[in-house]
């Protein structure tokens, strides 16, 4: 028998403006419930949570909650005007948390609380924000878009905490991949009406489908076409979704390629001379290096970008994202080694503040000027079609920007920027305040580009779906270059990882039983055996990365046999992850050898 709700709504109805923004919904939570809330921007679904909260009064609707249960909110964007430190933030309100309690989440968030709040950042301030919300030790807690500002570090943390939380939860979040781990239901928000399903978000997309398929065949049956229009107008679902597989098919494809083209280290080749006009590069990278203050930032760092690719950067925050990002747009240069960018290059920067609007403008003042055309590259189209481009109501064209959603404002931006001419295309946190259509639209207009598209982002879920090639930093100045997304970066730092852990493993037990005189080193009999067939074994191993990536050189292989591909990648991958950790362990006898 299911637990009983610790919290619901009984037709709660709330205007807003003139009229209903919802009217009637029925909901409930579940004392383990892990609910993903969906909605388009505008939908309401931030409201929604202040009213589970509390925050504010429903205009009709009756809320019920089990007497004890602690509620806690993760505001979007918290209030910090008023506070010293940090500190002073987590430590305020009648139902603050306890200051060790603060103190030993934001240990592991790595924040300083200390820190004066009107100089933190913005990754600092949901730090602080989590840690007070998660230290409050909530029965039921309110997440909206818990990750944004955060590296993936941080979220990695943030997702292992949520699965051992014994509460329930109720998350907005643009973050596919965090709502796929850890939901287990999903409530939808849609024109005003609120539906749930008992399944997590990875079932959403094809719930959602299946409800509008049945709305168009009701639809046809009642010849209430135009009840629907402004829906099919927005999203376009079906035929989005079929777009959208050509587009993913397209990408394997141009991994494959790209794959095809780095060599064993994973640094480009630099034969510009042979390039055709198809694959001229447009950014060569040739053994840079950048320090700051002494400490590497990025070391023999060497890329070939071509015209078309799509580049994500990706690794924790202060890694050097932003550093490597400025050497490549050639905004700052290296203290060695050359960055190289063609002279046709022209690039578009669309920046993670979304400060460019005044509030006082109108749409059709930012998007034309106060005309009724926009020339988007080089095409001239009528304002009012451009702004359904977007998945906006063609009656916005006269709205003022400072009545524009975060969402509805980032969505305007991407709109100009991309309206404008370039071949070069850079997004620093393009998805944040984003809903989950204008990321399947942002998917859309990135894959549609002709130029090159650099993105830095820790939205795992979106770079999968659109970059051809990542650059992964750790922090130590060393850049991975993985052809794939997130999830192929990630992979190969597993197996790495691994490999490395299992050499150290291996030697470990010879070591233990025959430890070394204090007086002089001497190697053990198995210390002596690595460090004679070591050499041999890793010969061998860069033969077979070398035949395996012969075979990747044919482009076709892809298409005409695409598990042989990924077997062959795979392989590939591991044999680098042995090679790197055999290496290091053959260094480490080398060094007891000449002691």
């Amino acid at each position: 028998m299911a637990a009983a709700p610790i919290l619901s709504w009984e037709e709660l109805s709330l205007i807003q403006g003139s009229g209903w923004l919802f009217q009637g919904l029925d909901l409930f939570v579940g004392p383990r419930d892990k609910l993903a809330l969906i909605g388009r921007n505008g939908a309401g679904k931030t409201t929604l949570l202040r009213l589970i909260a509390g925050q504010i009064e429903a205009d009709k609707g009756r809320r019920s909650i089990q007497p004890g249960t602690k509620i806690v909110m993760l505001e979007q964007d918290p209030f910090f005007t008023g506070f010293d430190t940090l500190m002073d933030f987590a430590l305020s309100g009648k139902d603050a948390p306890q200051r060790h309690e603060v103190e030993a989440i934001a240990g592991q968030l790595g924040i300083d609380m200390s820190r004066t709040a009107d100089s933190a950042s913005g990754g600092e301030r949901r730090r602080a924000s989590l840690a007070r919300a998660l230290a409050s030790e909530p029965d039921l807690l309110l997440l909206d878009e818990p990750t944004n500002h955060l590296d993936l570090a941080a979220i990695d943390w943030l997702e292992d905490w949520l699965s051992r939380y014994k509460g329930a939860f109720v998350a907005i979040s643009h973050d596919r991949t965090f709502l796929k781990r850890l939901t287990n239901a999903t409530l939808w928000l849609d024109r005003g009406a609120l539906r749930r399903k008992e399944i997590g978000f990875g079932g959403y997309e094809q719930w959602m489908e299946a409800i509008y398929a049945e709305e168009a065949r009701a639809a046809d049956k009642l010849d209430a076409k135009l009840k629907l229009e402004a829906h099919w107008l927005e999203r376009g679902v079906t035929a989005r979704r079929k777009r959208n597989q050509g587009r993913l098919a397209k990408l394997w494809e141009m991994r494959a390629q790209r794959a095809a083209m780095l060599n064993p280290q994973g640094a480009a080749k630099l034969a510009l001379g042979t390039d055709d006009v198809k694959t001229k590069a447009v950014i060569v990278a040739d053994k840079v290096d950048k320090s700051f203050a002494g400490r590497p930032i990025i070391k023999d760092f060497t890329l070939r970008i071509t015209r078309g690719d799509r580049i994500g950067v990706v690794g924790a925050n202060g890694a050097g994202k932003t550093t490597l990002l400025k050497l490549l747009t050639g905004e700052l240069e290296p203290d060695s080694g050359t960055v190289t960018l063609a002279k046709t290059l022209d690039g578009v920067v669309i920046d993670q503040q979304r400060s460019l609007m005044s509030a006082n403008k109108s749409v059709r003042d930012v998007l034309a000027e106060g005309g009724d055309w926009i020339d988007v590259r080089g095409v001239r189209k009528h304002i009012q079609g451009y702004l359904k481009d977007f998945l906006f109501e063609p009656g916005l064209v006269d709205a003022k920007i400072g009545t524009l959603s975060g969402g509805e404002r980032s969505r305007l931006l991407l709109a100009r920027e991309f309206a404008r001419k370039s071949n070069l295309l850079v997004l620093d946190e393009p998805t944040n305040d984003l809903d989950l259509e204008t990321l399947d639209l942002l998917q859309e207009v990135i894959a549609d580009y002709d130029g090159t598209v650099l993105i830095v982002s820790h939205d795992r879920d979106f770079l999968d779906r659109t970059v051809t090639v990542t650059l992964g930093l750790d922090g130590s100045g060393k850049v991975d270059v993985v052809a794939g997304g997130y999830e192929d970066w990630e992979k190969q730092r597993s197996q790495r990882n691994a490999a490395a852990k299992a050499v150290r493993a291996s030697s470990e037990p010879a070591a233990a039983s025959a430890p070394l005189p204090p007086q002089k080193a001497k190697l053990t009999y198995k210390d002596q055996r690595d460090y004679e067939l070591l050499p041999r074994r890793i010969d061998d191993l860069l033969a077979q990365i070398e035949r395996d990536e012969e075979l990747l050189h044919d482009p076709a292989l892809y298409t005409r046999d695409p598990a042989r591909f990924a077997a062959l990648t795979k392989a590939i991958d591991a044999a680098r992850a042995e090679k790197d950790a055999a290496e290091e362990r053959w260094l480490e006898l080398a060094e007891l050898a000449e002691g």
